[in-house]
């Protein structure tokens, strides 16, 4: 390591905010961005149902969403729209679940645990790697996670799923939605939340769902009683209002705001294409450095799969790796700690049940010279929890 690094760095982020949720707001935002918030009006007026619909309408059209599909609001962040699809769709046909990351071990151990599906399989991948999608069978339905926001592992564009299936596809997209594009064609189910890649207030999830999907559940009813918040049906069929701005439950207006001014700023900086460009080119910058490091690596090994938006690193130094495990921790943590004692790096540790390491976010609310600037930072408080164990 060289002597330069025992000094801290003279360049700070202007930003220091990477963290995987909530994630950095937009590039110049404040609170007066919200200054036009429906606050103390009902959300059933007619201005608060317009006010919904619209951010479902400007989010379908950035996305380049499918005719035929449908696209609401649903409580409880993407949590919630995950949720509601799996106690709503699953139980008539078998069920294969991919986990690799944390999420989507949830996902699997509800559909083993809670929903206790007799016919459901998990196939594993350990974090930093995907699951061999050969081994999948299209003629289940099929629930994944495209980005895995805690193992920084994604699956590519053109992962092998047919485009002509028995099955649905049941993708939860949060950290990719907005930051990577999306074969909808290949997907039946996709969700995501406000406060990943536009930097939205949290507790509302999005749910859109395919012709297929709709015509799953308007045709073969949930074979098990579900409450209020998760009917997406009724005795009539569908509950279009969902998906046209008349939320099950009470939104919050501000968050509202807050989601129509990220979606503003996107069009605004190119849309979609935009948006993908920035948060490639912040992974584009973790990359530059990671070759030239001689602790750090991308927890994802293969270049295809990983993450531009939940950026995670592991540490590969030989006196680190002799550690046990809970030293590991420790020291990782000392890493993090340090940064955010300096104010450059906030929120950058690993999470909770992945390897010990850091995990930056990378998605389009944040500059890339932002990420610039706290790479020497990194280094920096490496060297000085490397020298404690020396």
């Amino acid at each position: 390591m060289p002597e330069a690094l025992t000094a801290k760095p003279s360049v700070r982020p202007a930003n220091p905010r990477f963290s995987s949720g909530p994630c950095a707001k937009r590039p110049g935002w404040s609170l007066q961005a919200l200054s036009g918030a429906l606050v103390g009006r009902s959300h059933r007026s007619t201005e608060g149902r317009a006010r919904l619909n619209e951010v479902i309408t400007r989010s379908k059209a950035m996305l380049g969403m499918p005719e035929g599909w449908v696209l609401g609001i649903v409580p409880a962040s993407d949590t919630g729209a995950v949720e509601m699809v799996l106690w709503s769709i699953l139980g008539t046909r078998p069920v294969d679940v991919l986990a690799f990351e944390s999420f989507s071990a949830t996902w699997a151990n509800d559909i083993i645990a809670q929903l206790s599906l007799p016919e459901a399989r998990v196939l594993k991948a350990e974090y930093g790697e995907i699951p061999d999608l050969a081994q999948v069978d299209w003629s289940r339905d099929v629930v994944l996670t495209w980005n895995g926001t805690t193992s920084g592992a994604r699956l590519p564009y053109d992962a092998a799923i047919p485009t002509q299936r028995d099955g649905l596809v049941i993708c939860d997209a949060t950290s990719a939605a907005f930051a990577m594009d999306l074969p909808w064609e290949k997907l039946d189910v996709v969700t995501w939340s406000w406060q990943k890649v536009l930097g939205g207030e949290a507790a509302h999830g999005m749910l859109a769902l395919s012709p297929r999907a709709v015509e799953r559940l308007v045709s073969t009813p949930p074979p098990r009683a579900l409450p209020k918040i998760f009917r997406l049906t009724n005795a009539k069929g569908l509950i279009e209002g969902i998906f046209k701005g008349d939320t099950i439950n009470t939104p919050s207006m501000l968050c509202v705001e807050d989601a129509l001014d990220g979606l503003k700023w996107a069009e605004g900086i190119g849309g979609l294409k935009g948006l993908i460009a920035r948060s490639e080119a912040n992974l584009a910058t973790i990359a530059a450095w990671e070759a030239q490091s001689d602790w750090a690596r991308f927890l994802a090994t293969t270049p295809a799969h990983r993450s531009s938006t939940a950026i995670c690193l592991r540490i590969v130094a030989p006196w680190f790796t002799a550690l046990d495990h809970a030293t590991q921790t420790a020291a990782a943590k000392k890493i993090v700690s340090l940064l955010g004692k300096e104010g450059v790096a906030m929120d950058v540790g690993s999470y909770r049940d992945a390897p010990p390491g850091l995990r930056l976010w990378g998605g389009a609310t944040v500059e890339a010279a932002d990420l610039a600037a706290v790479l020497p930072w990194l280094d920096w408080a490496y060297e000085q929890v490397r020298r404690e164990h020396a």
